[in-house]
């Protein structure tokens, strides 16, 4: 685009100094047209009224009528691209002076009238450009205003439990106990939200760096179930998987996809039915492969439905299962994240009261 700028800016010159030549051209005509009636009629007044005077003095008027024409045909004649000249200008300082809103009219479909489609379209990405600026401004608002409330709420807990163990507020040794165990579950979330957060910003940064192998997804997927089927149990969820027997070698980065893994089945813990069960499937068609993690619980709102992987977003407490904690907000965003990554995707499908999250990776498979 910039190279071309100079061909551009030529082109504009050579346009409006063809109309100026124009005009100039159309003004000299029709003055010398003018001024030649002019002489022919003074030529037959002089003789017709006898009046050889009027041949004399004529010649010194006739100069600044010449003139005079001239210079009013040429106005005329430069009129409309004068006219687009100061709509240009106008244009431009309305802008300038923060009416994005405001267009430039474009009545010319030469260079001129490129000229005012381009500073439209300027305006336009300004605008546009603007609006992303405020929208990155109020997240960045929207986080710090979520951070501060889920560190503050166990952090307090923590202070709270801490000042009754230093006041020796505890009647005997099981309330002690219950304390030091309860301050121990608000740090371990507090650094759960914490962590949270740091890999999401590590997530977001331009130039993260995936250390891709090839690992059996079937085998990983196993281990991870095996070790969330005591917790689901304990919240009364059964877990029952469909996975084959057979190795799926896919290269891509164990630790991130188990974070993502982990986050799902976590989701799903937190938002189902109690009792309930949470079907885990894997296969794979064609070039990728699908993860899928379902569960039934209360059906979403269409706002509810479109923001949930949204960072921060956290849907109504009232979903939330007593006894789980509440999370960060960021571990759906954070696993659709580490699907991008993965150039794969991340989805929801969400029928009534079913759930259905779709991890789809590219297969690779050897």
């Amino acid at each position: 685009m910039i190279k071309r700028l100079p061909q551009f800016k030529k082109k504009i010159q050579i346009n409006i100094l063809y109309q100026m030549l124009i005009s100039l051209l159309i003004s000299f005509v029709g003055s010398v047209g003018v001024n030649n009636m002019l002489i022919i009629g003074a030529a037959k007044i002089s003789e017709r009224f006898n009046w050889p005077s009027l041949l004399y003095i004529f010649p010194y008027v006739l100069t600044p009528i010449f003139i005079v024409i001239f210079t009013l045909i040429f106005l005329f004649s430069t009129r409309k691209i004068v006219r687009d000249l100061i709509t240009l200008e106008q244009g431009l300082q309305i802008i300038s002076e923060g009416n994005l809103n405001y267009r430039v009219p474009v009545n010319r479909q030469d260079e001129l009238g490129r000229v005012a489609s381009n500073i439209n379209h300027m305006t336009e990405q300004l605008k546009q450009q603007i609006a992303k600026e405020r929208e990155l401004e109020q997240s960045k608002m929207d986080m710090i205003t979520g951070i501060s409330h889920d560190l503050r709420t166990p952090l307090t807990s923590i202070i709270g439990y801490i000042e009754l163990l230093k006041s020796e507020s505890f009647q005997d040794k099981a309330e002690y106990d219950r304390f030091i165990q309860n301050t121990y579950n608000k740090a371990t979330h507090l650094k759960k939200l914490l962590d949270d957060l740091f890999e999401y910003t590590r997530l977001n940064e331009v130039n993260t760096q995936l250390d891709l192998k090839n690992v059996d997804l079937c085998q990983l997927l196993d281990q991870l179930l095996f070790e969330f089927e005591p917790l689901a149990q304990e919240h009364g969820i059964r877990i029952e998987k469909t996975l084959g027997n057979a190795p799926i070698m896919v290269s891509l980065d164990s630790d991130k996809i188990a974070r993502a893994i982990d986050n799902l089945l976590m989701n799903a813990l937190k938002y189902s039915f109690k009792p309930g069960t949470i079907h885990v499937r894997m296969s794979v068609q064609h070039n990728h492969v699908t993860i899928e993690v379902e569960n039934k619980g209360i059906p979403l709102t269409i706002e509810q439905k479109n923001r949930l992987f949204d960072r921060f977003y956290k849907v109504d407490y009232s979903r939330n299962s007593e006894g789980i904690q509440s999370g960060s907000g960021l571990g759906l965003s954070i696993a659709r994240n580490i699907a991008d990554l993965h150039q794969g995707t991340l989805t929801l499908k969400h029928t009534r009261n079913v759930f259905i999250f779709q991890l789809s990776l590219p297969s690779n498979i050897q």
